[in-house]
């Protein structure tokens, strides 16, 4: 068993046994080596390098003289436990990336398209930055970017020769300053269709980790497409720190597609920071409040998934107008507004800094090694 520790699914990235694959390994007196290994899928297509690979390690131990393979399939309760450990291992051995370890990293998600997710994101990108803080703003919506336009920003993004490295578009905002990275400071066109793939969209999102000249950020908010796909499964294998914001409206149709947001989160080993209800109320000339796309639906997202409700924005015709101005109104007048400011404040105010939560991991670490007390000589 130890000799298929050796013996890596190429797809999973851990080692049979790791994983729950290596079942058993009969060793007979004529020194055949039967070992029984349960597929993911009886039709896997690495079930031949698999197979390769089990018979050369075993096949290498002294007085071994067959290996045998016998083949079974796992049941969907293993199934999803190899998963799961498959998404932890690649969780901690995240590859390296540009983003300073000091910037809190926010994802800002939802689980359908039409709740606001990037104007969430570019209003609170503003109003963290009018705190005086250097924020991010990291486009991972690929294919249906719009972080520009709501920013106000044209042109495409510049290179730094010597690094080698993507130049993010820096504005200033109050005392602090925005540096953004989209697809549509890169894209020919706006209204151009980039048909890409998940796996396209993936590699896109790693050169925005990797490859961009990333400032000293305070914060990094990274505005996600639309529901459970491949960039989401990404950013958490190359960014497993992040955080997941997530947004929905009021109505509860939308509430339990965003409950699969938060599914997702969690299986991928992220932390759910919080719901932020969109759109929550709309409130005429004369004072009068109506809940036009339902009421109740952030609140019952929250209690299910064990999240806060961090805030809820209300409906007004300037968020709209402002994103198309690229004037976010956050930086403006109105209850919208102040809405937004009240969420970058209460998420710097709740978030303990990187620098504090590694200082508790080394702590605890000098405490346990003083309990243990001197090694021996």
């Amino acid at each position: 068993m130890d000799l298929l520790r050796g013996v890596i699914d190429p797809e999973l990235g851990s080692d049979v046994v790791d994983l729950g694959m290596a079942r058993q390994a009969h060793v007979a007196d004529d020194g055949t080596v039967t070992v029984t290994l349960a597929l993911t899928t009886a039709g896997c297509p690495l079930r031949a390098q698999l197979q390769n690979d089990v018979k050369a390690r075993v096949g290498s131990a002294p007085g071994v003289s067959d290996v045998r393979i016998e083949w079974t399939e796992m049941t969907p309760e293993q199934k999803a436990h190899a998963m799961a450990r498959a998404r932890w291992n690649a969780k901690e051995v995240a590859p390296p990336t540009a983003v300073p370890s000091t910037a809190r990293v926010r994802a800002i998600s939802s689980g359908k398209g039409g709740v606001g997710k990037s104007s969430v994101t570019v209003n609170l990108a503003a109003a963290l930055a009018a705190e005086g803080r250097a924020v991010g703003v990291l486009d991972a919506d690929i294919g249906g970017f719009s972080v520009p336009r709501m920013l106000g920003l044209e042109g495409r993004l510049a290179g730094d020769q010597s690094q080698r490295k993507i130049v993010p578009h820096t504005t200033a905002v109050g005392p602090g300053r925005l540096e953004v990275v989209s697809m549509g400071l890169l894209a020919e066109r706006e209204d151009a269709a980039l048909m890409w793939r998940g796996l396209m969209q993936n590699r896109a999102l790693q050169h925005f980790l990797e490859d961009v000249r990333w400032g000293d950020l305070d914060d990094l908010l990274i505005d996600m497409p639309p529901g459970t796909g491949d960039v989401g499964m990404g950013l958490a294998r190359m960014l497993p720190r992040a955080e997941v914001v997530l947004v929905t409206t009021p109505a509860r149709a939308a509430q339990q597609v965003a409950a699969r947001a938060a599914d997702m989160a969690r299986k991928t080993y992220l932390r759910v920071a919080g719901v932020v209800e969109n759109m929550s109320s709309f409130t005429c000339e004369h004072g009068t409040s109506y809940a036009l796309f339902g009421e109740g639906g952030g609140a019952a997202l929250a209690a299910e998934i064990g999240a806060p409700l961090l805030a809820s924005i209300p409906l007004e015709a300037s968020v709209a107008a402002g994103g198309d101005s690229g004037n976010p109104v956050a930086l403006g007048d109105g209850p919208a507004a102040e809405a937004f400011r009240a969420l970058a404040r209460r998420l710097v105010e709740e978030a303990p800094p990187a620098e504090a939560m590694a200082g508790c991991s080394a702590r605890i670490l000098e405490r346990v090694e003083e309990a243990l007390g001197p090694k021996p000589a």
